[in-house]
């Protein structure tokens, strides 16, 4: 890699990096109004801005609604056009800007104090016109872009990512938005499936090989072989789980050259099988089948043989 690109790049993260850590001084009482005032509101947080500032408050929105918190975007330039009618007199309507003096900022601030809304601004410059109009302010000041003409949004844009997180996760906590409630946000995607997807959802959808432990040899190859899991289950009458048979036991007695007249499942099956509760995670399952270095577990519901959870079922999930 040239020094030069390397440099330029290592600048680049430098400056940002510089630019998140002086946020740390605006987390003043005014952050903690904002919160406090969005987190006891019984509308929605509407979110706008122009230009990149738009784009992040897009951002914003996408993980405000994600975390729990109803919110909205609404791009400057439309509000002014007519999407101000998704204003309700509940929200709290938060613009984001650098300047602060943006010609749409400046049309947009009174339209929405007219409304009786409360309004923050998260802006950069404490002596612009959103800055002078807001009710509160998020300050979101930079000492300096990362572009070389100090003009590309960069650092800027970067700081009101940042601050929007803060946002997000301070709601989160004073809401006591919790894993089961990510989850419920997040069903299809695999972060959610980590939290719900349970092992007797994938188990139940397999066949579910089991033998008694008379069985002869024969038997179970075949109870193996038909049901296409590579084990089979041994069982009493009341479905209790004595031991397990998996493809690779079978072909391990073969290779101590015994005879196999005779032989029954209690003779090969392995006493001591991986098993899980039916009701555990699925990502749980998958955590003990890595620790073990195998492929399935058996799966039981109150000391009983329900089914066979095999990583196939998990990957085919997404969850890996």
């Amino acid at each position: 890699m040239s020094s030069h690109i390397s440099s330029v790049a290592l600048r680049t993260i430098q400056t940002e990096a510089q630019a998140i850590s002086g946020l740390e001084v605006h987390i003043n009482d005014d952050f903690d109004k904002a919160i406090r005032q969005i987190a006891a509101s019984t509308g929605r947080f509407i979110v706008s801005g122009i230009g990149k500032s738009a784009i992040i408050a897009q951002k914003i929105v996408a993980t405000l609604n994600s975390t729990g918190t109803p919110s909205l975007f609404m791009h400057a330039a439309d509000a002014i056009h007519g999407d101000l009618g998704m204003v309700q007199q509940t929200d709290v309507v938060m613009l984001i800007s650098k300047s602060g003096d943006s010609p749409e900022i400046k049309v947009l601030v009174p339209l929405i104090k007219n409304f009786g809304n409360l309004l923050i601004g998260m802006v950069g410059n404490l002596q612009s016109y959103l800055a002078l109009h807001c009710d509160i302010i998020i300050n979101t000041t930079i000492s300096q872009e990362a572009c070389p003409n100090n003009l590309a949004p960069t650092s800027s844009t970067t700081a009101q990512m940042v601050m929007g997180d803060a946002i997000a996760v301070c709601l989160m906590e004073l809401k006591g938005f919790g894993s089961n409630d990510f989850a419920r946000f997040h069903p299809g995607g695999a972060l959610g499936k980590k939290l719900y997807l349970r092992v007797t959802d994938l188990s139940s959808n397999n066949e579910k090989p089991a033998v008694p432990p008379d069985a002869p040899l024969n038997t179970v190859i075949i109870e193996i072989t038909r049901k296409r899991l590579g084990a089979a289950v041994v069982t009493d009458e009341q479905e209790q789980i004595l031991g397990i048979i998996t493809d690779g036991d079978l072909r391990r007695m073969l290779e101590k050259n015994i005879s196999l007249s005779g032989l029954t499942a209690r003779d090969i099956m392995n006493p001591t099988p991986k098993t899980i509760e039916a009701e555990a995670l699925a990502v749980d399952a998958l955590e003990r089948m890595r620790n073990n270095n195998i492929s399935q577990l058996v799966v039981s519901k109150d000391g009983q043989y329900t089914g066979i959870i095999h990583l196939h079922d998990i990957i085919r999930e997404g969850i890996i």
